[in-house]
């Protein structure tokens, strides 16, 4: 998988919210977590996987809506930092850290209510694989995002440190069938890059972005989309 040792250094960790999730960059943290929540809702009384939590901005958002959940990730100081969070947020009872291998995930079948990953899939290497992990220790629900091949990633995706995976609606769409899922739904989001938006002070990437939502909201703005979040369900 790519950036496995970048993710891995104690300095990444430490900046990781920081770097992307200030200024303008806020506007993204607040619409992953309104995918998530619309995807994984109900939350209380449910047993949820995170895989590849970082930092746990996700893992504790959901503990603080009285989700069981695991938060899987490689980083230990990734971890480290969501442990801290968790402890301050004084949700570490139903809240457990782990460190992993998303490809061989140390769960039984049917484990969770639901299992999800988000910044995840642009750095898969072997993307049905760990999508295949997810289905087979979820009962019900499994939810990532992917970022998109006919967005404008793709002119500046070969200048980024380690580049991402750039994904097609039909790979997708066979990736979800391979692992024998059923798509349930799906949005787009994010014409202007993300790169973009953290440069930006708040007042203009807040007008920015309502541009951006009207804009993707149309038939063109769709296919040009940056990110696409995917909701799927185990086949009964």
């Amino acid at each position: 998988m790519k950036g496995q040792e970048w993710y891995q250094a104690d300095a990444v960790a430490e900046a990781y919210e920081d770097k992307r999730f200030s200024r303008g960059g806020r506007l993204i943290d607040r619409r992953e977590k309104e995918a998530v929540l619309e995807a994984l809702s109900p939350f209380e009384d449910r047993r949820i996987l995170e895989i590849a939590c970082g930092t746990g901005r996700f893992t504790v958002m959901l503990a603080e809506r009285n989700a069981e959940i695991i938060g899987l990730d490689i980083s230990r100081p990734m971890l480290q930092q969501g442990r801290e969070k968790a402890q301050h947020a004084g949700v570490t009872d139903r809240l457990e850290f782990m460190r992993g291998d998303a490809g061989r995930l140390p769960f039984p079948d049917d484990y969770f209510d639901a299992v999800f990953a988000m910044r995840f899939f642009h750095l898969a290497d072997t993307p049905e694989a760990f999508l295949r992990e997810m289905a087979r220790v979820s009962k019900d629900v499994v939810f990532f995002d992917t970022f998109n091949a006919g967005s404008a990633r793709s002119i500046y995706n070969w200048a980024l440190p380690m580049g991402s995976r750039l994904y097609g609606d039909p790979e997708v769409r066979s990736l979800v069938d391979d692992v024998a899922l059923d798509l349930e739904a799906e949005s787009h989001d994010f014409i202007i890059p993300y790169g973009l938006y953290r440069k930006m002070p708040d007042w203009m990437a807040d007008g920015l972005r309502d541009l951006d939502r009207s804009a993707v909201s149309s038939p063109v703005g769709e296919q040009m989309a940056s990110v696409s979040y995917w909701t799927a369900r185990t086949s009964e």
